[in-house]
């Protein structure tokens, strides 16, 4: 005699709670990247008049935020089709995955490259003027 443990209609319910705590998170992830970004930039203008150094740093930093935040909503769509899945479902996770691999990537890329940009501007010596 097998003991079934939760029926297959409240695995589902399960999991569809645990897909909208892991795409909330995702969305809060963002959401916070987003007001850290904006609040830095912000700060920054009041400051200074030149933005330039400072604005690939936060767009980096807003970038990784982006990528976290986009992994989760990732992960929540494939949670959201564990449980016997249809052709429909698996398409649509198909698309989802294939479009939000594609923006990760890009993003990855660029904030490799971004990284790349800021560590050589650090590493150039500073120009001298010439001695009177």
């Amino acid at each position: 005699m097998s003991v079934k443990l939760l029926s297959e209609s409240g695995i589902r319910e399960m999991i569809g709670w645990l897909v909208h705590v892991i795409e909330a998170a995702g969305a809060l992830i963002i959401f916070a990247g987003a007001v850290w970004a904006f609040a830095r930039f912000t700060a920054t203008g009041l400051r200074r008049r030149s933005l330039i150094g400072e604005f690939n740093k936060i767009r980096l930093s807003l970038g990784r935020f982006l990528v976290l935040g986009l992994e989760f909503q990732l992960a929540g769509d494939v949670l959201r089709t564990a449980v016997a899945p249809s052709f429909t479902e698996i398409g649509q996770l198909a698309a989802i995955a294939a479009i939000r691999t594609i923006l990760n990537f890009f993003l990855t890329r660029e904030i490799a490259q971004e990284r790349a940009e800021i560590e050589r501007d650090q590493k150039e010596p500073v120009p001298r003027a010439a001695a009177a």
